[in-house]
């Protein structure tokens, strides 16, 4: 066949498909417009139709939605139709009543660079895929690395999918260094060492590896210890506070007894703002014991690192800059689409383990003619140019435009908390006499009249206050799915440490900047309300 018999077939294999016109090229913008627009009506009308938070549905009801309008759609109105079913049926974490999670409502300027990004589609796994975004990617990590307290040009990083990439990698730094040193081997090539095989301070023998972090640490710390051939085991938690701090003299006995034991501290995880109650751990203490006992800091900020960007909050932070390694989620306090992490270590020596050579992708010697790669920074191959949002929101708002939709999200939280604390049918966690909500977040319950009232429940003792418990913890979960199959708010839901009933509690994750004291009044209004009639079911 000739070559212009194999081009005409080629068309003609193309000419009766429908939507195989392309974003890139001098065309995709015109290509992409009518279709731009498509979407822009198609959110609109699904978000009318939502008309909340979150759609009025059971889970199977829904499910029975979206299957239905997955089959029929097809060809020109499938893009229109789905579009519309993603936005009925999504949370949508810029209503005021959506306040469950660490899900926060991007900045339309991120999500319109992001779109960008989507059309060009470059692949940050070499510099040839991604010539521009390569070199803002690294700018944009100087600033980071600044913004941590690091110097820019020791440290090194890299954009992640989030905080559990980020804490993974920390970790695998950390026993790549700690338990390579200890042992004399390359631990990345080699593997870990059994039990029992000469590992330890010194000449003790049968040294296990331990990472230290708190009991209200991010579930990924042990994900991450079990993924690196540590087993989840390894990871010690140490005790809390009543504000889910992680106790420096706990921390300091817990260390004792790993050298007492023969083991091997490898890390500490130091959280700067815990899921639930946006807690931080005492950095500076952290990092001193660090350094004392050979350890690895790692400080998991994926949602407290926020507060650097606030005059006001950043001191909350002092001692990050001390840290081996950090973790930071831009789409958390930051406003950006998932996803928008970053990870930082502050001295790019340490990053040695991580790097690799794909001749066809990094060749040396295209490196040394001066065509950077990524690709060793990194656990991902292909990956997406998140740094452009970034770096776009970045130079529209500033760092302070940025801290002062922190700081008006902090204020938002610190009046909600008061408002909790004010309500005769509600009970807030951890605030009476320790201050206000550290960062956006913070604990509460609904009390059942029969439990006594605001003291809480158990407040009568024995067999009546654990049935009290029981109750308390019953009607909080229900009234929180009573409101999501309602449509009326998502609230989030969490436990407190410890074992036994009464520990159940409800949380809300403020993010939206935009929300008014007045909406989140009416927010735990409404869970008074669901309270109510939770208990009159």
């Amino acid at each position: 066949m000739t070559t212009e018999a194999l081009g005409a077939a080629v068309e003609e294999l193309l000419r009766p498909v429908t939507g195989t016109a392309l974003s890139g090229g001098a065309g995709g913008a015109a290509a992409l417009e009518p279709l731009v627009r498509e979407v822009l009506g198609a959110l609109a009308e699904g978000a009318a139709r939502r008309g909340g938070p979150v759609a009025a549905a059971s889970p199977a009801d829904l499910a029975g939605g979206v299957a239905d309008t997955f089959g029929a759609a097809r060809g020109t109105e499938a893009l229109g139709r789905l579009t519309e079913l993603l936005a009925h049926g999504s949370a949508d974490p810029a209503d005021p009543a959506c306040a469950a999670h660490l899900h926060c409502p991007p900045l339309a300027v991120a999500v319109a660079a992001d779109l960008a990004v989507s059309a060009l589609n470059p692949s940050q796994d070499s510099w040839d895929q991604a010539p521009a975004a390569t070199v803002l990617e690294t700018l944009l990590l100087e600033e980071m690395a600044g913004l941590v307290g690091y110097d820019p040009a020791e440290a090194a990083g890299v954009l992640t999918s989030g905080g559990t990439e980020s804490n993974l990698m920390g970790l695998m730094l950390a026993r790549d260094r700690v338990l390579g040193a200890a042992t004399g081997r390359q631990i990345e090539l080699t593997g870990v060492p059994r039990a029992g095989a000469g590992v330890g301070l010194g000449s003790a023998a049968g040294a296990r590896p331990r990472i230290l972090a708190s009991a209200a640490a991010h579930f990924s710390v042990q994900r991450a210890a079990a993924l690196l051939g540590l087993g989840e085991d390894a990871v010690i938690p140490v005790a809390v506070d009543s504000q889910l701090r992680m106790k420096t003299g706990a921390l300091t006995a817990a260390l004792e007894r790993c050298i007492e034991r023969g083991q091997l501290p490898v890390a500490i995880v130091a959280t700067a703002g815990t899921t639930d109650t946006g807690a931080i751990d005492p950095l500076r203490e952290c990092a001193e014991l660090a350094a004392r006992y050979g350890a690895w800091l790692h400080v998991d900020a994926a949602y407290g690192g926020g507060a650097l960007l606030s005059d006001r909050l950043a001191p909350l932070l002092d001692g990050i800059e001390l840290a081996d390694s950090v973790s930071l989620d831009w789409h958390k306090l930051g406003w950006q689409p998932a996803a928008a992490g970053i990870f930082l270590v502050r001295k790019s020596e340490t990053y040695a383990s991580l790097a690799r050579r794909a001749v066809y992708l990094n060749p040396a010697d295209d490196e040394e003619a001066g065509y950077p790669s990524l690709l060793g920074l990194s656990l991902r191959t292909t990956r997406r140019a998140d740094a452009f949002k970034i770096a776009v929101t970045l130079r529209t708002l500033g760092r302070e435009g940025l801290g002062r939709l922190v700081d008006a999200c902090h204020e938002l939280a610190v009046a909600g908390a008061r408002a909790v604390a004010a309500h005769p049918r509600l009970e807030l966690h951890g605030q009476a006499g320790a201050g206000e909500p550290v960062l956006t977040a913070f604990l509460f319950r609904y009390v059942p009249a029969a439990s006594g009232g605001a003291g809480g429940a158990g407040a009568s003792g024995g067999a009546s206050a654990d049935a009290d418990a029981v109750r308390a913890d019953e009607v909080n979960a229900a009234l929180r799915r009573r409101l999501l199959r309602e449509g009326g708010a998502v609230v989030g839901r969490t436990e407190l440490p410890g074992e036994g009933p009464g520990r159940v509690r409800l949380k809300l994750t403020l993010l939206n900047p935009h929300t008014t004291v007045r909406e989140v009044e009416r927010l735990l209004d409404a869970v008074v309300a669901a309270g109510a009639a939770e208990e009159g079911a």
